[in-house]
């Protein structure tokens, strides 16, 4: 599933497309939790603003809760009652039948404030299936790991980037589909009016991840058609690396199996040679003279 957008800052606020929202949870008239960080000057990321529906306070005791129940009535309200009895408060979760309709798996974002340890709990189900207590007989199993939310204010990101958090926000209304940048943070995002951003979702955890580029950053989408088949996304990509085209973020999705698939890039072309004209036709010379069904779609400066 694709699980981020481009957008650009209107009003000094951030619109949050409906499919956006209505994945997270965010709905208008509900509050918002934020934090702003701040990244270095080497790289195009200059801010990010992570928006949550849950205080950061509470950010060290959520933690994923997945059980795993018999496809049969009753089973999801023994499983909420046994959640219940260990007091676990559930709070975003997604139910559907996984294995030939014989098992119904539940995942959820829980609060384990009150509950005590995960592995704890999960020795307590494991003694009550033992004893065949009735109160967990349709219940298979139950899987608890840290949220690890806290992740997102480590001073080190994945790439070994130094971030530094600026402000907790206290929480804003969510109006309109949109956040308003200047409720909390107006002194220091004061000059991001028509910028560009990109908004992506963290489904696991239920945040929203707001990055704004700098100004120099030189965005673009480029969109081909590739064959389905191993190696396709290496070859269709090798040209960007070799004219040094930073890419932001890369989809792939199959059109017709072993056949052909689509390939989505957003790129920054800020330390590269060529500009989006120029990337163009000599992308399309590259992309024909490869074997196979590859096929240069458009290119469009975001």
């Amino acid at each position: 599933m694709k699980s981020w957008e481009f957008t650009k800052i209107r009003g000094n606020k951030i619109k949050i497309d409906s499919w956006l929202s209505e994945t997270m949870g965010l709905v208008d008239g509900g509050y918002i939790y934020s934090t702003l960080f701040k990244y270095p000057e080497k790289g195009p990321k200059r801010y990010e603003l992570i928006l949550s529906m849950y205080p950061q306070e509470n950010f060290r005791t959520l933690a994923h809760v997945t059980v795993f129940a018999e496809d049969v009535p009753g089973s999801t309200v023994q499983s909420a009652r046994f959640l219940s009895s260990q007091n676990i408060n559930i709070l975003n979760s997604v139910s559907l039948t996984g294995i030939s309709d014989t098992t119904i798996i539940w995942n959820i974002l829980a609060d384990l404030n009150f509950a005590g340890e995960g592995d704890i709990i999960k020795e307590r189900f494991q003694t009550l299936k033992a004893a065949g207590d009735p109160a967990v007989d349709k219940i298979k199993y139950v899987s608890i790991k840290p949220a690890n939310i806290g992740r997102i204010f480590r001073v080190k990101n994945d790439e070994g980037n130094l971030k530094t958090e600026l402000r907790h926000g206290a929480p804003v209304t969510y109006t309109d589909s949109c956040f308003d940048l200047s409720k909390e943070y107006g002194d220091v995002l004061n000059d991001v009016e028509g910028s560009e951003v990109m908004i992506t979702l963290d489904p696991g955890s239920w945040l929203v991840s707001v990055v704004f580029f700098k100004a120099d950053t030189d965005l673009v989408k480029i969109d081909m058609n590739i064959p389905d088949s191993i190696g396709a996304v290496d070859t269709a990509l090798s040209l960007l690396a070799d004219v040094h085209i930073n890419l932001i973020s890369v989809f792939t999705k199959v059109m017709i199996s072993f056949q052909t698939m689509e390939l989505e890039v957003v790129a920054d072309l800020k330390a590269s040679s060529l500009t989006a004209d120029e990337l163009k036709p000599r992308l399309t010379e590259y992309l024909a003279r490869q074997n196979g069904m590859y096929e240069l779609k458009s290119i469009e400066r975001l």
